[in-house]
């Protein structure tokens, strides 16, 4: 490995050589990263050419190119966005003094904690997700769910980046561990809790990438706000690579929606897993637990930390600078669900350690619009059919609602209806059997698997039917 050019292997706007000394430690780390991805990354495909798009810069005209790669081969760059030129702490207790460059010696154990929680969600999803190329449904979704694995790869880099960059030795130990840890291992398992769920099917994984990685957009926008800058432009420009996940969950879910109506409207009838397809209230229990699951994972709706976080203006709200109140919310109350018997009551409380769920809440509206949109499809095909999202106290394991059993329309149930009726709700062995026997691999270019429907444009100006990724 002593021969790697590392500038040449590693594209970014960090001085990257002039600082020797991160040089040595990604020398370090990036065998050990590599090992890691040939191990856990996409399996049975790390040899093939995919058509990957790879950032090269920031510049809002041109940040990235795309060609064919080897995903081993992939250029796993660095990239901060442009610094903002007078910057200043938008909230918390340093409001409006300038934005830090280096860590302050009082939140560097917190900050340290920020980041490690993020980065690990990273290759946690790749982890989750690499036996999915094994029963793609076109090249175009295999193409895609690569690009996934490799810029959550890059989301890692950004965060080990920042650990080797600022946190010495600790932080050169916390980027180690970050390649020790397993997606659902029982000794070594990923921080979060949905990052230690199966992702089994594809189903799954587009429910993954429009309810979990959604959650990331979320906590990577309140830590785009922070005080320390580098942190707050390392995150800008992961957004700008995130939204293409989420695009792949929301049009990947909106084509099966548009597949399953599409069987309905030809045959006559609800039950389509008979023609191969899914049946709509089988994708509504499926939606009901990954949004769910993803809803655990901002937290306690009361939390302490969540309120020094902002306190210490290291992670602040979503949009954060469009607000128009104090940024200090000292003397702020905000309305919170709680538990009161047998009813779901709603009370105020200090806005400071609500924010968990003030984000929370800006989450469930932007996952409503896209909802909408995947209703759009049914009610233009004639079927009067409606997902919906649960109310925010069902099957939650964090917070609140963790010690109740909550209906998906809101009502507090006993355990006993629980268990009569959560068939009606989750999914199912006999879904999950079905949703598995449909995933049979399909590599013909411009082919698709009959349980979804094709995109309705391919990737970067190529036709629908591009070889996306050379498998010969």
């Amino acid at each position: 490995m002593a021969g790697i050019d590392y500038i040449e292997r590693i594209p970014n706007n960090v001085d990257l050589r002039e600082d020797r000394r991160l040089l040595r430690a990604l020398e370090d780390w990036q065998p050990k990263f590599l090992d890691w991805w040939k191990e856990m990354g996409p399996d049975g495909f790390q040899a093939k050419d995919v058509y990957l798009r790879t950032a090269i810069s920031v510049d809002k005209n041109g940040w990235a190119q795309f060609d064919y790669v080897k995903m081993p081969e992939y250029r796993w760059g660095i990239f901060l966005a442009e610094p903002e030129p007078g910057r200043v702490v938008p909230f918390g207790d340093h409001k409006g003094q300038p934005a830090w460059q280096e860590v302050p010696g009082e939140y560097r154990g917190t900050l340290r904690r920020l980041i490690v929680t993020q980065g690990d969600t990273e290759p946690a999803s790749v982890e989750q997700q690499r036996h999915l190329g094994g029963t793609c449904p076109s090249l175009y979704d295999l193409r895609n769910i690569f690009q996934v694995n490799v810029e959550e790869g890059r989301h890692l880099w950004a965060m080990v980046y920042l650990l080797d960059a600022y946190f010495g030795r600790d932080g050169r130990e916390e980027a180690e561990a970050l390649l020790e840890r397993r997606s659902g291992d029982r000794d070594k398992p990923r921080i979060l809790g949905a990052f230690n769920e199966q992702t089994p099917d594809w189903l799954s994984y587009f429910m993954f990438c429009y309810f979990t990685d959604r959650d990331g957009k979320y906590q990577l926008a309140a830590l785009c706000e922070s005080g320390f800058d580098p942190l707050s432009r390392t995150c800008r420009f992961m957004l700008t690579e995130e939204a293409h996940h989420m695009f792949i969950g929301e049009t990947g879910m909106m084509r099966v929606v548009q597949r399953t109506c599409e069987l309905m409207r030809e045959h006559g009838t609800d039950d389509v897993g008979k023609h191969g397809g899914i049946d709509l209230a089988a994708i509504q229990r499926y939606l009901n637990f990954h949004c769910s699951v993803s809803l655990d994972l901002f937290g306690s709706e009361i939390s302490t930390n969540a309120a020094n976080f902002y306190t210490a203006s290291l992670k602040g709200r979503f949009e954060e600078t469009k607000r128009a109140d104090d940024h200090q919310l000292k003397d702020v109350l905000h309305p919170v669900p709680a538990v009161q018997g047998d009813r779901i009551v709603t009370k105020e409380e200090p806005a400071l350690i609500t924010l968990n769920e003030r984000l929370r809440e800006d989450y469930l509206a932007d996952c409503q619009r896209g909802v909408n949109r995947w209703n759009d499809v049914i009610k233009k095909r004639g079927i009067d059919v409606e997902l919906k999202l649960p109310h925010r106290g069902f099957h939650r394991a964090v917070g609140v609602f963790s010690e109740v059993r909550v209906s998906p329309d809101g009502r507090i149930i006993s355990e006993a209806e629980w268990d009569a009726r959560k068939h009606e709700w989750l999914p199912t062995e006999a879904d999950k059997a079905h949703v598995a026997g449909l995933m049979q691999p399909v590599y013909e270019p411009g082919t698709f698997a009959g349980w979804i429907a094709p995109p309705a444009r391919g990737i970067n100006g190529q036709p629908v039917d591009f070889e996306y990724v050379r498998l010969a």
